[in-house]
């Protein structure tokens, strides 16, 4: 049996859908699973645990008809028996129909021309619970795995080393996370918290826990804002992750992950680590779990600059 889902969206996206792809492990063992994702979000798969392999397309290009030929020649060669469909537009669900798939998996209503067995999009729930129905198609009704990932060993030794150049191995760690993708700023959605706030609640931090080391991550696009940070906060360490594998196993060993809305922070819920997210327009309810572990502070006015820097600080002290 084969499988073939089509994820658009970016890393953060593929993570949310990994407990879909559990699941269909869960229920199909033999079965082989293939993604098609966004070039972006291709390299989400090296820490996934139920993938065969991973296929690229890019859904929001202006793709030419040959772009869709080509996809649709591909469908085809590799004989699928079952196709999910994360995306809602009507030229995937062409596609789709025209691939011969016998059994056409998506979001839409009964009598939909192009699925063999529509489901209902129910948009008011997190996120993953919303990919997740995607499965009641097939007649999987199963509640929702949690978020998991498997992290490669190499990537485990990496971040055992890094921490040893840091100086802070085995002593726990509060990680920062605060960059957002160009994507996010190019759309205009507000996801960078203001370096000035951070500085207040690093600077708290280091005065009532001095020996916790502070430690940000510094992504590709990061460098400014990371530059900026470590200026205004002597003291702090920085990392940079190449790879999304190592910067799970960076997360791993953090005793407490600052983040924004951001696929970092989806990869510290699959790792159950105690994560506090901020969120400016972004809706916590959707994109975070229900746990002890897991707390997102909404901007009152949908602008992140607006959340408080001591808003944070009594949510982390419980004050």
């Amino acid at each position: 049996m084969r499988i073939v889902a089509l994820v658009p969206g970016g890393i953060g996206d593929q993570i949310l859908f990994f407990p879909t792809l559990d699941d269909l492990k869960q229920n199909y063992p033999d079965a082989e699973i293939d993604v098609v994702v966004e070039p972006r979000a291709k390299s989400a798969y090296r820490v996934s645990k139920s993938v065969t392999d991973v296929l690229t397309f890019d859904f929001k290009d202006r793709n030419s008809p040959a772009d869709w030929a080509n996809l649709l020649g591909v469908l085809r060669d590799r004989d699928y028996t079952v196709a999910l469909s994360l995306g809602s537009r009507w030229g995937v669900g062409l596609l789709l129909w025209l691939t011969g798939i016998s059994r056409r998996v998506g979001y839409g209503k009964p009598g939909n021309w192009f699925l063999t067995d529509p489901v209902p999009l129910n948009p008011d729930q997190y996120a993953a619970a919303m990919y997740h129905d995607l499965l009641k198609g097939l007649g999987i009704n199963s509640p929702t795995p949690d978020l998991a990932i498997a992290i490669p060993k190499r990537d485990l030794d990496w971040a055992e080393a890094e921490q040893k150049r840091l100086g802070i191995a085995g002593n726990g760690y509060v990680l920062i996370h605060g960059g957002s993708s160009k994507l996010a700023q190019t759309k205009g959605i507000d996801k960078i918290y203001p370096v000035e706030n951070w500085q207040q609640i690093i600077q708290d931090f280091q005065q009532k826990q001095p020996d916790l080391p502070i430690v940000v991550v510094q992504g590709p696009e990061d460098e400014a804002f990371v530059k900026a940070l470590t200026a205004s906060c002597p003291g702090v360490k920085v990392t940079s992750p190449p790879d999304i594998g190592k910067l799970a196993a960076t997360i791993a060993g953090a005793n407490l992950m600052l983040c924004t809305d951001s696929a970092p922070m989806h990869l510290a819920v699959a790792l159950k680590v105690f994560t506090l997210a901020l969120f400016g327009p972004t809706d916590p309810d959707k994109l975070l779990p229900q746990g002890d572990k897991f707390l997102g502070i909404k901007s009152p006015t949908g602008k992140m600059a607006d959340i408080a820097p001591q808003t944070v600080l009594t949510k982390v002290w419980g004050g």
